[in-house]
């Protein structure tokens, strides 16, 4: 029997992982969720293997994981787990990396729309006793804006499918997906700066690297037509929250919509929550009850495959630890 430890979790309740678990032979252990490093080090202490979701689990955690075979992330990114530090000491690390598709690329998509249409501004006006239906001016038609997408994978898939049939032109930029590629999924191809030069509404979807750490900062910022849109639904810290504060207060863009900050939650008293023209979501893009069990089921079967002495599908690293 195998001991699988949970370092922390979102969800109403663990009885499906706990379940598979047990159907497989394993035992699953949570106490409660793990926050600082202390307290994630003891809650992984002589696990077989570990299912992750926010808790930080850096190379100092890592080192002390003696019998760990298996990492498993609930989530897309692996920004929580130092990768490097487990392929070497030969711990496959997973990821969940299909199971909130449509949730995510659907939260954009109104996002985009609710600013785009001016939905929620106005929703605020007639509230506070207006009725006036230039309040949200200036709006524009869709069809022929442009929208260009950071990161041309998965989740910016799906909401060039959703977007183009309203009109939309849709442009990407994706060091690691081809040209050819990009233009047989019905996307032009352009730099970053050629995107946010061209792009009516700029969604963001790159996975958080110390490379695309404030990916979009003062620089990319200035380079973005004026009334431009930005959203963001992938990681906070992929935008440069002072820099875009600074261009919001010199009214240089059209709106912004953000479902991840660099800091969660803000502080009540931060600009971003005052301003009619930011919507804020608490990171809820990927969440549907569909989507949290597949992605409990899904994360608790890449550790039955890795305990089983098989190579989980969602593996990052397999081979990297195979040549190890």
């Amino acid at each position: 029997m195998a001991l699988v430890a949970v370092t922390d979790h979102v969800f109403p309740d663990l009885e499906q992982e706990r379940e598979l678990l047990r159907e497989a032979g394993h035992e699953l252990r949570f106490g409660s969720n793990a926050a600082s490093i202390e307290e994630v080090r003891e809650a992984v202490a002589g696990a077989d293997g570990v299912l992750n979701c926010y808790a930080q689990m850096p190379a100092e955690v890592i080192r002390g994981l003696d019998r760990c075979r298996v990492i498993a992330r609930y989530g897309i990114g692996l920004d929580t787990v130092d990768v490097d530090e487990a392929t070497a000491r030969g711990i496959l690390v997973t990821n969940v990396p299909d199971y909130c598709i449509d949730e995510v690329s659907d939260h954009a998509l109104a996002l985009i729309l609710s600013l785009a249409r001016g939905v929620t501004l106005l929703d605020r006006k007639v509230r506070s006793g207006s009725w006036t239906p230039t309040d949200a001016r200036p709006l524009h038609r869709l069809r022929g804006r442009t929208l260009g997408l950071v990161g041309f994978g998965r989740i910016a898939r799906a909401l060039a499918a959703k977007m183009a049939p309203l009109g939309y032109r849709i442009v990407t930029t994706d060091p690691f997906v081809p040209d050819d590629a990009v233009r047989q999924a019905g996307a032009d191809p352009m730099t970053l700066e050629e995107l946010l030069a061209e792009a009516d509404v700029v969604s963001v979807h790159a996975p958080l690297t110390a490379d695309s750490h404030h990916l979009i900062g003062t620089a990319e910022l200035a380079l973005l037509r004026p009334g431009a849109i930005l959203v963001n639904t992938s990681r906070g810290p992929l935008v440069d929250l002072d820099a875009l504060r600074a261009a919001l207060a010199e009214d240089r863009l059209g709106g912004v919509g953000l479902d991840v900050l660099e800091v969660e939650p803000p502080s009540p008293d931060d600009p971003l929550l005052h301003r009619d023209d930011v919507i804020v979501t608490p990171h809820a893009a990927f969440y549907s009850e569909e989507s949290l069990r597949e992605l409990q089921r899904k994360a608790v079967q890449q550790v039955i495959e890795a305990l089983s002495g098989r190579i989980p599908p969602y593996a990052v690293n397999a081979d990297a630890v195979a040549g190890s």
